[in-house]
């Protein structure tokens, strides 16, 4: 069965190359076996949707022909492939963005976010989801309770990230917990370790509007981060000073700090702000070589965890939505048609103060 007419467009935002992006009409998908056709009604705008547009590029992912962008998204079934039998049309679904292979060793113990083979939508050389119909895996819809919204179920993403970081870094309760960087991910990461059990949460960033929001939205106490690092002072000694200012204004040492920004003197300031026998976790993308001090984290035998995206947090993220234990909405400070999709990038790539989250919806 399906909604789609044959006569239909699907119209998609496409970055044609770095710097150029522009609306495309391309044919509407067909679901093959295992697969659906999903109508996008709502999808989030990522910082790595930002970056390809500017740089063309995220670290080895390089863009090499037109792509379309997005990957935050949620919509309701269009139609339906060959052997889907738990969706039907007109199912509200929320988008696990990544088809890993399902065959390889990470695949089978349960960790597919590590998959080599994974197709992530928005990621060289696969289209993402900022169009009228996109074609994905069945088994990666999640339906949606009537009480989720379907931009909270495109914020169930960057969520899920949280989710995944919160796991990686085993908050439990009571921890107090550092969390460098106030934006979404940081946000969500923050909200994951409370609703884990975190007792304490302390937010740093460089952005007073976001340190504002993050008080009021999860954040127990919150650190403007002023001060930068002299060009003729090592970065780590610096890092390990500031620290040290963070101490003396009354902050205790946490079990676990998630540094969300990928910054390489947050990274080193993490390993000074963490108990003995912490953990650090690595949420955030920054540059690919960073220097920190091995002799900390040995010494004092602090774990320092990486994090790749996330795996089996949909279910989870969906549960908390529904029981009202985490908040999406309120991290929904901006929202532009799809018609707008150009002027909201722009607006993202502009850094607009009072900005937390943009949501693109296509209700047309």
């Amino acid at each position: 069965m399906s909604t789609v007419s044959s006569s239909k467009k699907n119209n998609s935002f496409v970055l044609q190359k770095q710097d150029e992006i522009s609306f495309e009409d391309r044919p509407v998908p067909v679901a093959g076996p295992g697969q659906v056709i999903v109508n996008i009604k709502a999808t989030g705008i990522c910082g790595s949707d930002v970056h390809y547009w500017t740089h063309g590029r995220i670290g080895h992912f390089v863009c090499k022909g037109p792509m379309v962008l997005g990957h935050e998204s949620a919509g309701i079934v269009a139609s339906l492939g060959e052997g889907v039998t738990d969706l039907e049309v007109g199912d509200r679904v929320a988008l696990e963005p990544g088809v890993p292979c399902g065959r390889c060793e990470m695949c089978k113990i349960g960790k597919y976010n590590l998959c080599p083979d994974m197709a992530f939508a928005a990621t060289p050389p696969y289209d993402g989801t900022l169009c009228d119909f996109y074609r994905h895996s069945a088994d990666f819809c999640y339906k949606l309770p009537k009480n989720v919204s379907l931009e909270e179920g495109a914020l169930i993403e960057p969520l899920s990230v949280g989710i995944h970081a919160a796991r990686r870094g085993e908050v439990r309760l009571g921890d107090r917990v550092f969390v460098f960087g106030a934006g979404p991910v940081g946000l969500l990461t923050a909200a994951a370790a409370k609703a884990a059990g975190a007792a304490h949460v302390t937010m740093a960033d460089i952005s007073e509007s976001r340190l504002k929001f993050a008080k009021s939205y999860i954040a127990d106490e919150t650190i403007h981060m002023t001060s930068k690092p002299p060009k003729d002072v090592d970065t780590n000694e610096f890092a390990k000073a500031e620290a040290e200012k963070i101490f003396a204004s009354g902050i205790s040492p946490a079990n676990v700090v998630f540094d969300c920004t990928g910054v390489e003197v947050c990274v080193q300031m993490s390993i000074y702000l963490v108990k003995n026998n912490g953990k650090i976790v690595l949420v955030g993308m920054g540059a690919s070589v960073q220097s920190i001090s091995v002799a900390d984290v040995s010494a004092r035998e602090v774990d320092v965890r990486g994090v790749m995206r996330y795996c089996n947090t949909y279910p989870t993220a969906i549960e908390m939505l529904a029981s009202g234990k985490i908040d999406l909405k309120s991290l929904i400070t901006h929202r532009y048609k799809f018609k707008e999709s150009l002027e909201a990038f722009q607006h993202v790539k502009e850094g607009r103060e009072g900005t937390i989250k943009i949501v693109i919806t296509n209700d047309d």
